[in-house]
């Protein structure tokens, strides 16, 4: 039985977890005089015949704050397969009212989670995945990148709202909502705004938004530089009609002799700098 757990739990155990094992408190101290477990924290114990990866690494640190503690931002996105790497600091949630004190390698957020907002995957209590993922997006290391593959492949913008209005004042909260706003409208408007900021920060003239070529409108114009800039959105809201669409409006704007650039929503937020220096390599070109 205890084999078993210990290969389920990716070798952690608590106390409590021990004890309904079979151990008793002089056994596992025994144990731990031996070296033959390690312990991570008061109650919480690694057995030390195995690699100490990553798994185990969150799930003592989760372990660690308590019963309620849940493990929540980036450390419960790679817990549901949205990220590929671990971060290196777990966070993790706990209720207002705890003792708890911060350990290295951790990061607690203290706030009363409700029971719609927690699941439990692989015997360790995380934030269910919508509220996982507009929490995550905002960490550093998560990013708009990491939303727009959850819509692609995991969950519905629906459920992200809902999650991120029943927790409303959390940290990050501001960050997240401007996110889903952008996703709510295909994030086309916000990311044009975002457009002109960059370029004007980086006092680059000569262009005017939403202007007609070919009969279509186009989202940024450098007339006299014939260059063209066409944002897209988040790539969840794309699909074939709008993918032609798309072609043949860029095929009509390159024949009327524009040069035709397409950013991101991604590409903006995510890398500025690349874009202004491919605007300015194409004016100057022209």
């Amino acid at each position: 039985m205890l084999d078993d757990f210990l290969r389920d739990h990716d070798g952690v155990i608590t106390l409590g977890q021990a004890r309904s094992c079979g151990l008793s408190r002089y056994a596992v101290n025994r144990l731990v005089k031996s070296g033959h477990w390690r312990r991570c924290s008061m109650g919480v114990y690694f057995v030390d015949d195995r690699p100490f990866t990553d798994a185990a690494r969150i799930r003592a640190a989760v372990w660690g704050n308590g019963e309620r503690a849940v493990a929540s931002g980036l450390a419960a996105a790679w817990w549901l397969h949205l990220t590929k790497f671990a971060p290196d600091v777990v966070e993790v949630t706990v209720p207002r009212v705890s003792n708890h004190t911060k350990r290295s390698g951790t990061r607690l957020r203290r706030r009363d989670l409700r029971p719609a907002d927690v699941t439990e995957r692989n015997g360790l209590r995380v934030t269910v995945l919508p509220l996982t993922v507009v929490e995550a997006a905002v960490r550093r290391g998560g990013g708009a990148q990491l939303m727009d593959q959850a819509l692609q492949r995991h969950t519905q913008l629906g459920a992200l709202w809902t999650a991120h209005l029943r927790n409303k004042g959390r940290h990050g909260s501001p960050a997240a909502r401007r996110l889903l706003q952008a996703a709510d409208d295909g994030a086309r408007s916000e990311a044009e705004r975002v457009m002109g900021r960059l370029l004007r920060a980086a006092g680059i003239t000569g262009w005017r938004t939403n202007q007609r070529i070919a009969g279509y409108e186009v989202d940024v114009v450098f007339r006299e530089a014939k260059v063209a800039i066409e944002i897209d959105g988040f790539a969840f809201h794309t699909d074939a009609d709008v993918f032609q669409r798309d072609r043949s409006k860029q095929n009509a704007i390159a024949l009327a002799g524009y040069q035709v650039l397409r950013f991101t929503w991604l590409d903006l937020v995510e890398y500025p700098e690349r874009v202004v220096a491919e605007v300015r390599r194409a004016i100057r070109a022209r």
